[in-house]
């Protein structure tokens, strides 16, 4: 089955075929960096790292482009409101969206080019489409004309009435038309400015990034992406700007991930239920975070809740404990051959099946909650081979690990989890469990001697109750013949 993608622009999923065979050019929309980024950005970021890194799997050559909006009005307010540069304020929070892409094990793009950095080019593709006469300028500010490019709102479908009320409209009278959108803005007293043809200013948003992709993709890109929000009118105007200017399509494929909303609400700073990616790593594991949005497909709005997450935890919790099981089975392996069942058959056929499977899930429109299935199945499968499995396998017990491990790092390549060993995921999850917490190991660790000491003086009262305050804590006790060991519950939320 080759690889199908869902085409905004025709509202079909369509065969992929690069423009140029072999190598794809993807460009997606990248954040404005004014603030700290929430768990809305990580969505749209993790989707798009999946679908970077299953074009790779499957043999491409990618060059992927993600911009940074470094110039804006947000940058220039904030910087008022706390005195300081509004360079500074965007030098910060590209920073800070780098710390948590690297958290969430998001891969860095090929490129990754800064608005400021790209004016002089900007600029040029203005003058052009002033040349072309679909831009005009009225006193230092230009705008394109939208009544020049008969396509206006083919990617959105919206009429005009619908794009009056969603566009962001520039108030200024002198415009031939109201849906008419800026593409440089004279500068206002005390903010930063460039030498340009029709005075000093700086660009508008639209057509960043219609100049960054095409210098680094070329006229016509493979993929465009970003978030369903930004279908109009960012994206509407990016195509008007850039075919006006070339004649050719500006996109082979439009992308556009689903919105996240927090308990049925949409996420809002005016409502106070923003969840930072900073605040959202401080109480769950980055792939618990990528878990829980690769079980919904990328394109479907998707509610983040307390049930949803726990669902994630306790999934990946079931996959390291499995790949931890076999690791235990691989150290014990011997000449012995346990006998073979109707049960084993169905794990030899899974494992055989399962990279076809899991590839056909993923080619059709990169469905991870498909992918996601075939995965828990075969999990399903090994664990009760291993339940079953009690005595030293040989050959055969060897092969089924070793496939199962093959099946797991095809996972871990293309949906960026099971990326770690079960031991490095839990010290890390520990770790982050127990510093929200406030807590140490050490403290957990001299609790539980206290308890074992109240055990072995048949103090069973002060030992139950010792262990009721660690279960309190998300800590679980396990009573072994070699000591007591603790572990974080599933779900467990400090």
């Amino acid at each position: 089955m080759s690889l199908k993608i869902y085409n905004t622009l025709t509202r079909t999923k369509e065969p992929f075929e690069p423009r140029e065979p072999g190598h794809v050019r993807m460009y997606v929309c990248g954040v404005t960096v004014y603030d700290q980024c929430h768990l809305g950005h990580a969505r749209s970021a993790i989707a798009f790292d999946v679908i970077y890194r299953y074009l790779i799997f499957k043999g491409y050559k990618v060059t992927y482009v993600r911009n940074f909006t470094d110039i804006d009005d947000k940058i220039l307010d904030r910087a008022r409101r706390e005195g300081v540069a509004w360079d500074e304020i965007a030098r910060t929070y590209i920073e800070a969206f780098k710390r948590d892409m690297e958290a969430l094990d998001v891969l860095r793009p090929t490129v990754e080019p800064l608005a400021t950095e790209h004016i002089p080019e900007m600029i040029q593709m203005i003058k052009r489409l002033e040349d072309a006469g679909v831009a005009y300028c009225v006193d230092g500010n230009v705008y394109f004309s939208v009544s020049s490019f008969p396509g206006y709102g083919k990617l959105s479908g919206r009429d005009r009435e619908q794009m009056m009320a969603g566009a962001r409209v520039e108030p200024d009278e002198r415009k031939r038309d109201p849906l008419d959108f800026a593409l440089w803005k004279r500068s206002q007293p005390n903010e930063p400015a460039w030498d340009s043809p029709w005075g000093p200013g700086r660009p508008g948003w639209h057509i960043e990034c219609s100049c960054m992709s095409q210098k680094y993709l070329g006229e016509t890109l493979d993929i465009h992406g970003g978030g369903l929000d930004l279908i109009f009118p960012h994206h509407e105007n990016e195509i008007a700007q850039s075919e006006a200017l070339t004649g050719k399509p500006f996109a082979r494929y439009w992308i556009h991930n689903g919105p996240l909303t927090r308990e049925g609400v949409k996420m809002s700073k005016s409502l106070g239920n923003i969840l930072t990616i900073r605040e959202a790593l401080e109480r769950y594991h980055p792939e618990e975070i990528r878990l829980f949005f690769l079980l919904a497909h990328y394109r479907k709005p998707l509610d983040f809740t307390e049930a949803g997450i726990r669902e994630a935890q306790a999934a990946l919790e079931r996959l390291y404990s499995t790949w931890e099981r076999m690791d235990s089975k691989a150290s014990d392996i011997s000449q012995g051959e346990p006998p073979q069942s109707i049960e084993t058959r169905d794990l030899e056929e899974a494992l055989k099946t399962f990279p076809s499977k899991f590839e056909e899930a993923m080619d059709d429109d990169f469905n991870t909650p498909r992918a996601m299935a075939q995965v828990f199945e075969l999990t399903r499968l090994l664990n009760q081979w291993l339940a079953r499995s009690k005595e030293p396998g040989g050959p055969f017990a060897a092969k089924v690990i070793e496939e199962a491990r093959n099946c797991y790092g095809l996972v871990s390549r293309t949906l960026g989890i099971l990326q770690r060993t079960p031991k490095e995921f839990r010290q890390e999850k520990e770790e982050r469990f127990l510093s929200h917490l406030g807590m140490t190991r050490e403290q957990i660790e001299a609790l539980v001697q206290l308890r074992s000491e109240a055990r072995k003086r048949k103090d069973f009262q002060q030992a139950d109750k010792i262990r009721q305050e660690l279960s309190a804590l998300g800590i679980q006790l396990f009573d072994t013949p070699e000591g007591t060991h603790w572990k974080i519950m599933p779900g467990a939320k400090a």
